[in-house]
This record gives C-alpha cells, structure tokens and sequence, in this order.
C-alpha cells in the first residue's frame, strides 16, 4: 500500500470524524488484503504478490428527502504516477410498489492520472434480500479507448444468519463497448460478521475473463487481474 494514498485517506477521513455525530452523516474505514473491483486487482504491480489497501468513505443523506452524497477513497496500483481512487457520487432514494429504488451519479477520480478517470450513472432495485444494479459509462470505461456507454449489470444479496452473521453472493457482467475481448464476468461470495460495527470478512471472488486481456506485459510482471482469490477484510462503520 503507497504510504501517500495512505495519509491522504486517513486524512480525509480524521478530518471528518467531528461531524459524523450528526445522524445525517455516516462513515467506514477498512482494511483488505486485496482489493478487487468487478473482480479485478487493483494492484497490477507484481505477478504473484498483492498489496493491501486502506479504503474509507462517508455518505450524507440530506434528510429524509432521499437525496444522498457521498465519497469513498482507496490505495490502488495500476496506474502509473497514481496511488488513490477517489469516488464522488451523489444520488436518490425512494419506493415504489414496494421496491426500493435508487439512481445516481458516480464519477472515478485518480489524481495523479486522469486516463483512469470514469463516470457512470447508475440505478438499482431492491426487493427483499435481492438487489439489481446496472451502471452506464457516460465516460470512457477505466482507460479503454472509444469504451463510452459500456454497461455493468450486477445481482447480490445479503442474507441474515443471526448472532451477527451474514452471507452475501453476487454475480456481476461488464460489457465493454466496442472492446468485447475486455467484456467479462465477475463472481464472488462473501462471508461477515459483524461485531457492534466492526465487520470481518472472507469473500471468494473469481472471474471468466480473458486471460491473455488481463494479464499485465512481462516488463510489469505478466500478473492476471482475474485471477480467483480469498478476499480478508476488516471495516469499522461510524
């Protein structure tokens, strides 16, 4: 984990704390063993080694209005002259026949390289344990070229076991447009345990992505991004 990536999220996140005694406002910080976006690393660095990340974000609802902001940061590695992910976003909450519905906006930040640089509006549904997102680039898709209007469609759940435990599958399909060699689809189960806010995990995660497309070049180590892996977290929600 890049030690800058690290200051500036434990930063951003301490600079916060005094207003998360509004009930309004609520925040996370988490440590994981490696972090997998769609099911791919963030770290391309090195072919066998991961690196762990520090993350944290807060949301702000504005009431009971619906309306909801929020950002969420993370150390990543695959972009050079880059070590954090930022992420705005900024959305609706409301109901209808019974679902709970959701759209918004979410823009990808890396500071120190704006090739990576993504937007996406989104909208999701859920009924029950279930929930049905689909997220649409209105940008091009995490550096692809002529990637715009690509499409990720994801199912998960999260079903309680009592005494704190849950169980959360989902299955996700990210489309590339006019990249279907870079089209794939992501997997995982995850298994946590929430102990008064502080939440471990284990969650398995896997991908039938192309192999050769996301392999790192043997100069920076010929690591694939898909590759299956456990997943071990902690998170602490305030």
């Amino acid at each position: 984990m890049n030690v800058s990536s690290s200051k500036a999220i434990t930063a951003a996140l301490l600079a916060a704390l005094p207003l998360l005694a509004s009930a309004q406002l609520t925040g996370n910080v988490s440590l994981t063993t490696n972090y997998k976006f769609r099911g791919q690393d963030q770290d391309a660095t090195k072919a066998k080694a991961v690196k762990p990340a520090l993350q944290g974000g807060f949301d702000y609802a504005f009431g009971d209005s619906g309306w909801y902001v929020g950002n969420w940061n993370s150390s990543v590695d695959w972009l050079t002259n880059n070590s954090l992910e930022s992420d705005l976003y900024g959305g609706y909450k409301f109901k209808a026949g019974g679902v709970d519905l959701d759209v918004g906006l979410l823009t990808y930040i890396y500071p120190g390289n704006s090739n990576g640089n993504t937007t996406e509006l989104y909208g999701a549904a859920t009924l029950g344990p279930a929930t049905l997102k689909y997220s649409h680039s209105v940008s091009n898709l995490f550096g692809f070229a002529n990637s715009k209007n690509s499409g990720y469609l994801d199912l998960s759940a999260s079903f309680d076991l009592g005494d704190g435990w849950s169980l959360a599958p989902h299955i996700g399909r990210q489309r590339v447009a006019h990249n279907s060699l870079y089209s794939y689809t992501d997997y995982s189960l995850a298994v946590n345990k929430d102990i008064d806010g502080l939440v471990l995990s284990a969650t398995l995660v896997g991908t039938d992505a192309d192999q050769a497309a996301y392999t790192t070049s043997a100069a920076a180590g010929g690591k694939f991004l898909g590759k299956s892996g456990l997943l071990l977290s902690v998170k602490k929600n305030f």
